[in-house]
């Protein structure tokens, strides 16, 4: 039995769930998913997983045998990379994952830059807005806008983002801008959905948070569509300064209420703390962060 082999197939069944998926992830017919589960098992004299219809569940054992799985196949995969060379030159594979829009229209052109300068380096990016947990989804380097709540992660800080209230020129001349956030009751709203609230918004007013109810005409799940239905002189809508900065420079929308805005959030590159860093982690932060900051001023 190769032991390491079935400890990664151990950690491919409790990653997707259940034998059928972790078959269907490592492309082996099931029948040697399940064998291979079962001569490690056999081999250590204790079951590691519960089958049930739908699921699998870790025992004691199991968990604390798979804690151990993932820190030793981690050392092997670190000690390869070592090997191949990864800590002597830049080269290799990098995982990144950013926000959509920010992704889109920062990130990527950062990335494609960075492409060329390091031609062994290849880099796989994933955009999405729900932040992940980089170790369960083998992720290198993450930028996330917001407060940092994971202690694990190491931080480089590129800057800060604004939230803030829009609207078209065209709206504002049928529609009076409001003076204070509780007007924003008697506007047409544009809300984006999943991301803040299609019932109220937050602001700051004398250092203290406040809520601002608002009258939600259409709500959204993309920052794009936000940003376009407001341009269109729908109604007011609110999401961050980089999301509707090109509406703003071709005077599609214009900013209110900035007086009550809440106070920016931080933005920051974030990587795992794994001992000595890989030289094309370091080469790409080295080259980002920069470029980033320059962005965000």
């Amino acid at each position: 039995m190769d032991r390491l082999d079935a400890m990664a197939v151990l950690l491919a069944v409790v990653e997707n769930g259940s034998l059928s998926a972790a078959a269907r992830a490592l492309h082996s017919p099931l029948p040697t998913v399940s064998r291979k589960i079962s001569e490690l098992e056999a081999h250590l004299g204790v079951r590691l997983i519960t089958r049930t219809s739908r699921r699998i569940v870790l025992t004691e054992a199991g968990t604390r045998y798979v804690g151990a799985a993932r820190e030793i196949l981690g050392r092997v995969e670190e000690a390869e990379r070592h090997a191949a060379g990864e800590y002597l030159a830049p080269r290799g594979d990098l995982a990144m994952t950013a926000p959509i829009v920010f992704g889109r229209l920062h990130v990527l052109p950062v990335i494609t830059d960075f492409l060329k300068a390091f031609p062994d380096i290849n880099i796989r990016l994933t955009m999405g807005d729900r932040s992940i947990n980089l170790a369960d989804e083998h992720i290198d380097v993450a930028l996330r806008i917001g407060h940092l709540a994971d202690s694990n992660l190491i931080a480089t800080r590129l800057g800060s983002i604004r939230s803030t209230v829009y609207a078209n020129p065209d709206y504002l001349r049928r529609h009076p801008g409001p003076l204070h956030p509780r007007d924003l009751v008697n506007h047409d709203c544009i809300a984006f959905e999943g991301i803040q609230s299609t019932q109220f918004w937050i602001f700051r007013e004398n250092g203290q948070d406040m809520s601002a109810t608002i009258r939600t005409r259409l709500s959204v799940n993309t920052a794009e569509a936000a940003v376009d239905a407001a341009a269109s002189g729908l109604g007011i809508t609110r999401v961050m300064s980089y999301q509707a900065k090109r509406a703003v420079e071709h005077g599609l929308l214009l900013p209110l209420l900035e007086d009550f805005e809440p106070p920016p959030l931080p933005v920051h590159l974030v990587y795992l703390s794994q001992g000595l860093l890989p030289l094309k982690l370091r080469a790409f932060l080295e080259f980002a962060a920069p470029r980033l900051r320059t962005v965000l001023r």
